[in-house]
């Protein structure tokens, strides 16, 4: 009983991303079909490739004609921040969660999901984060299979602003936290500064999207630990009240 309610709560806080989702994955769909990529190649990629800006890269390189080796290299550097996700996810994970376990949970990591996970006070439990990606799967791979069994009968410009939607939906699940915490919201904003810079200095115009995500997420992070350190006592305190 424990583990369904576990389960009810991830998954009613993961619809909000799931129905984000939807146009972002409708987009990357017409994109797809309109490419040449069949409809069940583009609701595969979409079903086991939880990753939209990856997705969206490494389907513009197949539809030009790009080779293995620059389409791998190309996803690996965009995506690879999963990697942090995970990694930070772990330590706030409960303990003995197997390996393949945390594997499927991994496959489940997105932005989105990152953001929801680490605010949690809690520890993270196995059917907790199940749920909570449940509805983003099911949002991601749904908007795909309509975008590219409709492909063609949408304006272009139309089918671009949908994209929108993804950002303004990431937009409103760091606000609050943002407002309740100044590490968080320093973090946040010297990210973005971060990344605002790299954009627009020309030195830095040779490094690609994927590693500025890296370089900016590393130096905000390290300098929110260096500035705002958690003491040893509060997360002790902190650990033991989700516990409770």
């Amino acid at each position: 009983m424990e583990r369904k309610e576990e389960y009810r709560d991830g998954f009613r806080k993961g619809i909000p991303i799931g129905l984000g989702y939807l146009p972002v994955s409708f987009t990357f769909g017409v994109m797809a079909a309109a490419g040449g990529i069949p409809v069940s190649l583009a609701v595969f990629t979409s079903l086991s490739n939880l990753t939209s800006a990856g997705q969206f890269a490494g389907t513009k390189l197949i539809i030009a004609g790009a080779g293995y080796f620059e389409i791998a290299l190309t996803t690996f550097v965009i995506n690879i921040r999963y990697m942090l996700m995970s990694l930070s996810l772990s330590q706030k994970m409960e303990g003995g969660i197997g390996f393949f376990r945390r594997l499927l949970i991994g496959y489940g990591v997105t932005d989105e999901v990152f953001a929801i996970a680490s605010v949690e006070k809690k520890k993270l439990t196995a059917s907790y984060m199940y749920g909570l990606f449940t509805a983003p799967v099911i949002g991601w791979t749904l908007g795909t299979a309509l975008g590219a069994l409709i492909s063609g009968l949408l304006v272009e410009s139309v089918a671009n602003a949908m994209g929108i939607a993804l950002y303004a939906m990431f937009i409103a699940i760091i606000v609050p936290p943002a407002k309740k915490s100044r590490p968080i919201i320093f973090t946040i904003l010297l990210a973005v500064a971060l990344m605002v810079l790299m954009q627009a200095v020309p030195v830095f115009a040779g490094i690609s999207e994927g590693f500025r995500v890296i370089i900016a997420t590393i130096l905000a992070a390290g300098a929110a630990a260096f500035l705002f350190p958690v003491r040893e006592e509060a997360a002790n305190e902190a650990g033991g009240e989700a516990a409770e």
